[in-house]
């Protein structure tokens, strides 16, 4: 009879527990350490932090549980054999924000180049699977080069995996996507899928196709920062919602946004206290808002003198600047506010605005923050670009979203709210509980001076004195469609308020909301304007 025989001791390694133990502590300390002191360097040298260091300044000191440290690539060729490194390229774990847990995964561009291999991808999707299962945040510190392409298509296929995750978690936990490094071809869309993508200039950058490529097909050159650099992405293409000088700073920003975040669609944004009278007045809103509806104002001043302590986060800050979408608290509670900024544009909804706002509504939705609309909007702005490039679809997507939006919802009307975009804007007609109105409001199907010019253009074109009946019959429709509380008497606003009061009107509307409870018809899912 056959017997299989044991190793020798020597070749066992320790012959004790204290022995393995001492074992494993220096295989931990060479994992810790990462590949060399040289790639550290390299690292730092181009301004970036390790991907451990980045995990330091994202949780709580000392909080850090890491899964799969010790795991190596099995893969063979190219001299892969030879380089199988711990952790393989990406650190994945779970700790904690504020007390509160968060699972991460960080590509370490020190191995590898942080590119994605079989083995990368399993890790990635194990601790994508455990975000889910225990319903808290994921945060993605990406810094990696792609696929790798010594594994060939078992690279891609990773990829694939990450992607069906992404949708699957979608509104279900908040993802969270930062951009520390390069992310180039199919990499780019699990950023894409996620809720929210920060970035940091200079050092990272975003493109399906790089430079050479794009060179090499049209003829244009161009940087790497100038095609997919984070100021590109941040004001002019909308993928970066998030844009900051340095990585500690962009990581800071990244705690906050979690800290105004359910960790799942089942809870509820957190409380936290406030020293902000929920009565407090605000005297300079009526300042603020100038009674000329042609004279301009920054729309971010009064959501400071609304919202607790004068803090907001405004997400995509740079993008489609004529709406502002921000997250804030009122009496410690998280809302998202939607707003026109008739600082730009005057305020008026267009493409990108619409899908600004959009996205925003359907995220304030799925993470159960309630959505205070805040209107000065003269409708949508007109030209051939606008039309041609789709402002119907585009504007539908968020007619769409405040439709289906199922957390309470409250619209104020500062000053202009004319025609289909005040529909759009959450009026009352579409769903919104609660809609108040300054007495500086002109709610009509266009401005007077437009309408006048519709309705009396035969008594205009006779008289004497055209340009003084013109003047005439605006003040005559405005005296009659026009005045503060046309509106309020036919029920299409619940009050006139004073401005002063909007902070303790909001947020006693949102405590008696605060148990809301809509359902939406069953059905697999809807199909959005596109």
């Amino acid at each position: 009879m056959s017997m299989t025989i044991a190793p020798a001791a020597a070749e066992a390694g320790p012959a004790d527990i204290r022995g393995r133990v001492a074992e494993l502590h220096e295989t931990r300390a060479r994992a810790l350490a990462g590949p060399s002191e040289k790639a550290t360097e390299a690292q730092h040298a181009k301004g970036k932090l390790t991907a451990r260091e980045r995990i330091e300044l994202l949780l709580d000191p000392g909080s850090f549980q890491e899964v799969e440290q010790l795991r190596r690539h099995r893969a063979t060729g190219f001299g892969l054999e030879a380089k199988k490194p711990y952790t393989d390229g990406v650190i994945t774990g779970w700790g904690t924000v504020e007390g509160r847990t968060v699972f991460v995964y960080a590509h370490d561009f020190r191995i590898f180049g942080g590119a994605l291999g079989e083995a990368h991808a399993t890790k990635i999707h194990k601790i994508m699977d455990m975000a889910i299962a225990a319903g808290a945040p994921l945060v993605s510190l990406n810094d990696g080069a792609g696929a790798r392409i010594q594994e060939g298509v078992s690279a891609l296929a990773g990829y694939g995996g990450i992607f069906q995750r992404n949708t699957k978690a979608s509104g279900v936990i908040p993802q969270i996507s930062v951009m520390l490094g390069p992310c180039a071809g199919g990499a780019a869309y699990s950023p894409a899928l996620t809720d929210f993508v920060f970035m940091v200039r200079e050092t990272s950058q975003m493109f399906i196709t790089g430079p050479d490529v794009v060179k090499a097909v049209t003829g244009e050159e161009i940087s790497q920062n100038g095609l997919g650099g984070a100021d590109v992405h941040a004001e002019t293409s909308g993928v970066c919602h998030f844009a900051y000088d340095d990585e500690e700073t962009c990581i800071h920003e990244v705690r906050y946004l979690i800290s105004l975040l359910p960790q799942n669609n089942r809870e509820n944004p957190p409380h936290v206290a406030c020293s902000d009278p929920a009565d407090r007045r605000g005297e300079a809103l009526l300042d603020l808002v100038p009674l000329d509806g042609n004279r301009p104002y920054d729309m971010t001043r009064v959501i400071e003198e609304i919202v607790d302590d004068g803090e907001y986060l405004e997400v995509h800050e740079r993008w489609a600047r004529n709406i502002i979408c921000a997250l804030a608290r009122l009496d410690g509670h998280a809302v998202g506010i939607v707003a026109n900024q008739p600082q730009t544009l005057a305020g008026v909804l267009d493409i990108e605005a619409s899908e600004k706002a959009a996205r925003f509504v359907q995220m304030c939705d799925a993470f159960n923050i309630p959505i205070v609309t805040l209107l000065d909007v003269p409708g949508f702005l007109p030209g051939v670009d606008q039309e041609h490039g789709g402002i119907i679809r585009h504007g539908a997507k968020l007619l769409y979203a405040y439709c289906n939006a199922t957390v309470p919802r409250i619209s104020l009307i500062l000053r202009k709210a004319y025609g289909g975009a005040y529909i759009v804007m959450d009026s009352q007609s579409i769903g919104a509980d609660l809609t108040y109105a300054w007495p500086t409001n002109e709610i009509a199907v266009m401005g007077a001076e437009g309408a006048a010019n519709v309705i009396f253009r035969r008594q205009i074109a006779e008289a004497e004195d055209s340009e003084a009946m013109r003047q005439k019959m605006v003040g005559e429709y405005k005296a009659q469609l026009m005045h503060p509380y046309y509106a309020a008497e036919r029920g299409l606003v619940d009050d006139v308020i004073d401005p002063a009061d909007t902070r303790r009107v909001l947020i006693k509307s949102l405590a008696m909301l605060h148990l809301k409870h809509a359902e939406l018809p069953s059905r697999k899912h809807g199909n959005p304007p596109q």
